[in-house]
């Protein structure tokens, strides 16, 4: 909720401050809406496909506003497996099969384990699996940061255009100021939308993708541990050492 909260905020001040200005109304134009925003959406499809763009509003539900483990917890979570299988077998661990999130790396992990694969295939099949899993997280940065670039262009556009019917109206005074509101107001649009909301997202789910990303991780590294019935202090030393300093556990002291 975070991010939702500050994105209302962050507008909400905006308006504010144009209610505060006396003449609201004044920052609002369809033609500059419709360069900026429109604009920005179509030149941005234009540098990915269509079946990837379908995919987006699913990975930022996930990224920005969603909550997964963080890798501490998925650190504990994973000591916690690696103890039962040592002490119980790893077919001990078909039990929490329902209870790990449908697709995820974890679960992948756990499956490969109890259907018998050798730990070597179960680290090399979860490496490929997380580096494809981060590919489509990072594309939604792309996406991200490719509107935060275009916006502010497409509002230079659009005041290149109020510029143009400004002087070529100059024998009609009562067009000048529709003309340079419309060029004031598209860079005002390109702006606010690429640094108020496009590349603050862009940061957010960049932080959210690396999280996810150190996670699969400690998964990886577990259920690699947990195929070889590694002692599980030697795996908590493996996940501290992929850990900043002021997130590493103490599982075992």
């Amino acid at each position: 909720m975070s991010t939702l909260v500050s994105l209302i905020l962050a507008l909400a001040l905006l308006v504010a401050a144009l209610v505060m200005s006396g003449q609201p109304l004044a920052y609002l134009n369809a033609v500059g809406l419709v360069v900026v925003v429109a604009g920005s959406a179509a030149v941005t499809a234009i540098s990915f496909r269509p079946a990837e763009l379908a995919a987006l509003p699913g990975a930022l539900a996930r990224l920005a506003f969603g909550h997964g483990p963080d890798a501490g917890s998925a650190g504990v979570q994973a000591l916690e497996l690696a103890e039962e299988s040592r002490r119980d077998g790893i077919l001990a661990l078909e039990r929490y099969l329902p209870t790990v999130d449908e697709g995820s790396l974890l679960g992948t992990g756990l499956a490969l384990l109890i259907d018998g694969a050798t730990p070597e295939d179960v680290d090399a099949h979860m490496a490929r699996e997380a580096a494809t899993w981060n590919a489509k997280d990072l594309f939604a940065v792309d996406v991200l940061r490719r509107l935060g670039e275009v916006a502010p262009a497409m509002g230079l556009i659009g005041t290149l255009i109020g510029l143009v019917n400004m002087l070529t109206s100059l024998n009609d005074p009562s067009t000048i100021g529709p003309a340079m509101a419309i060029a004031l107001l598209t860079t005002f649009y390109g702006i606010v939308l690429a640094h108020m909301v496009m590349i603050p997202l862009a940061t957010k789910v960049q932080r959210a993708a690396d999280e996810t990303a150190q996670v699969n991780e400690v998964y990886r590294l577990a259920m690699s541990s947990i195929g070889r019935q590694e002692n599980p202090r030697r795996l908590e030393m493996a996940i501290n050492a992929i850990l900043p300093p002021a997130r590493r556990i103490a599982y075992f002291d």
